[in-house]
């Protein structure tokens, strides 16, 4: 994995060009800092900064074919490079990098290779023969990527906005699952699996092929050498993921190079839920189990940084990527290079708690499907980036193609919550994984109920955010919001404060528009907002916002406030907004 910078057909081969390019490249080494390369072939500029993880000693970008008529830079991991590699008995590798396969495989297969990648990639494509190029993206978008477009001509790539942003007159996300080709100048869509259609799936519910595709999907990212780990924050993704990973990583080849130990991580306030939680599930698994801490001080400083690199204002992201920001700088110390993560189960398996609340399987099913298209603005491009900042990588078995594709066939109707059925919310994935024999995990932490990680790692945090930003966005400045930012205007003081920070380090409308907006309730879609007609009072993306669901919902916390001090001094904050009326429980 790296950070990639292209800049193809700007009608400027000076050595002034080649500077600036370099220069723009040095904005994405934290992304990459074991190698730097750079490949030009008359107006063309292919840069790369690398992260060493499968074959650190020859894997160096960019990536040729035999004769160096194809060059490709490529931020990504194959995982079914050797299956690959078999498939080209004609072809002389230079490296045993995982990446290697991608220039040879558009010899023999041109554009239409893509589809036969299993992994995460964002790459770039140079075709000197006729001067051609090819870009494309992943599945889901695990991987970030930007395209920009300047005066002169050129088409820009960057893995992170502040590559092109200052350089291009236009720039956008890439949208995951396409390809851009410089011969058809546009986006063509290369993945297609039957859910995209949205349309209703009416497969049986099978809990051991569901189990059997996810320890599939969580082995085959076990694929490395160089030291790992798991994030564990002892809910119900990671706790799995870790699971798999301990059962399994005795017979890899990663356990025969850094031993069968398992470490796994976690971050949280002192005292938080995740911190209990991972604990135990770390002792029952036998993982060496490394607790890290910060203070909500810890974490008001280092926004300004996160909101840098994370390249969003979007205020759920950033609540959830700052522990995960101070967790990565920590994990990298220790001479981790890459950890395996639980994203992308609760948007396949309607795991969020507004899920409750779903009118009816359509509408559901749907649902999930508007999450997963959506993941790569939200907790992709947290996991992705909130850990490159340290120059880590995350791997995220969940958003494996083939497992979405089992997981999304199944009738929605079983994964509907259903509380007098005693079915809680992603029941489906947790029955699969009901072992009594052979048992995966404790039963309790099996069946624990969500927690959006901005929540888990200490409710105080996200109540700290919004007491800070209530000091230094005033109400004045409130009244003139939608003066000020006219496109996705906040409506609270934190999503200001945020809005202010982003806009500094990226002015450009092309920049603001690359964030999503509109309402939502413990994360869920605009959509969804009005399956319950209360929420629209309540639009706070935390989980604790799910009225009526979670076990320390606001409502609740309200009461337990009127108790304590009296109705009269709880009231007038809620007339106001929602800040201030979640305490720490």
């Amino acid at each position: 994995m790296c950070g990639i910078l292209a800049v193809l057909g700007c009608s400027d081969d000076s050595q002034a060009k080649r500077v600036r390019v370099l220069e723009l490249s040095r904005r994405l080494k934290h992304r990459g800092p074991d190698w730097s390369g750079l490949h030009q072939y008359a107006d063309n500029y292919l840069a790369h900064q690398r992260l060493a993880i499968v074959d650190p000693a020859s894997g160096d970008q960019p990536l040729y074919n035999e004769d160096k008529s194809i060059v490709v830079t490529v931020n990504g991991e194959i995982y079914n490079h050797e299956e690959l590699r078999k498939q080209l008995p004609n072809h002389t590798f230079r490296t045993e990098s995982d990446c290697d396969v991608i220039a040879h495989l558009y010899e023999e297969h041109g554009e239409g290779f893509v589809d036969m990648l299993d992994g995460i990639f964002s790459f770039v494509l140079l075709d000197t023969r006729d001067n051609s190029f090819l870009v494309a993206r992943d599945a889901i978008g695990v991987t970030s990527l930007y395209i920009g477009w300047g005066l002169d001509g050129s088409v820009w790539i960057a893995s992170e906005l502040k590559g092109l942003n200052d350089d291009c007159e236009h720039f956008e996300t890439f949208p995951p699952g396409h390809l851009y080709s410089s011969k058809d100048r546009e986006f063509r869509r290369w993945y297609n699996p039957p859910w995209f259609s949205e349309a209703i799936p009416s497969a049986p519910y099978d809990p051991l092929a569901l189990r059997n595709a996810f320890e599939m999907a969580v082995i085959k990212r076990l694929m490395t050498d160089v030291p790992f780990g798991v994030l564990l924050s002892g809910g119900l993704d990671s706790s799995l993921v870790a699971a798999i990973t301990a059962r399994h990583l005795a017979g890899t080849k990663a356990a025969k190079q850094w031993g069968a130990k398992l470490h796994s991580f976690c971050v949280g306030l002192k005292g938080a839920p995740d911190l209990r939680a991972a604990k135990e599930v770390a002792d029952y698994l036998g993982t060496v189990h490394h607790e890290f801490h910060f203070t909500v001080q810890d974490g008001i400083d280092a926004i300004e940084d996160v909101i840098y690199h994370i390249e969003t204002y979007d205020v759920t992201t950033i609540r959830a990527s700052t522990p995960m920001f101070l967790m990565s700088r920590k994990i990298k110390s220790l001479g981790v290079k890459w950890v395996i993560s639980g994203e992308g189960s609760d948007e396949i398996f309607g795991g969020y708690l507004y899920f409750h609340k779903a009118p009816n399987k359509e509408e559901f099913h749907q649902e999930t499907c508007r999450k997963i298209k959506a993941l790569h603005k939200y907790d992709c491009l947290r996991a992705n980036k909130s850990t490159y900042a340290w120059g880590l990588e995350a791997r995220v078995p969940f958003l494996d193609k083939e497992f979405i594709n089992v997981a999304m066939n199944i009738d929605p109707e079983n994964k509907m919550i259903k509380p007098e059925e005693g079915r809680i919310e992603k029941w489906v994935l947790r029955k699969a994984f009901d072992d009594e024999e052979h048992p995966y995990l404790p039963k309790h932490i099996l069946y624990r109920q969500k927690e959006q990680f901005s929540d888990g790692v200490g409710y105080s945090w996200i109540d700290g955010l919004k007491a800070h930003a209530a000091k230094h966005v005033t109400d004045k400045m409130m009244l003139n919001a939608a003066n000020i930012f006219p496109h996705n205007t906040p409506n609270t003081k934190e999503a200001y404060y945020y809005r202010m920070i982003f806009e500094r380090f990226f002015p450009q409308n092309s920049a603001r528009l690359t964030v999503p907006g509109g309402a939502s309730v413990a994360c869920s879609t605009a959509k969804a907002v009005e399956w319950d007609a209360a929420w629209s009072n309540n639009l706070d993306p935390s989980g604790r916002a799910a009225l009526g669901v979670h076990n320390s919902a606001y409502e609740n916390q309200i009461n337990s406030a009127k108790a304590a001090v009296g109705p009269e001094k709880i009231i007038p904050k809620m007339e106001i907004s929602p800040l201030g009326v979640a305490i720490q429980s």
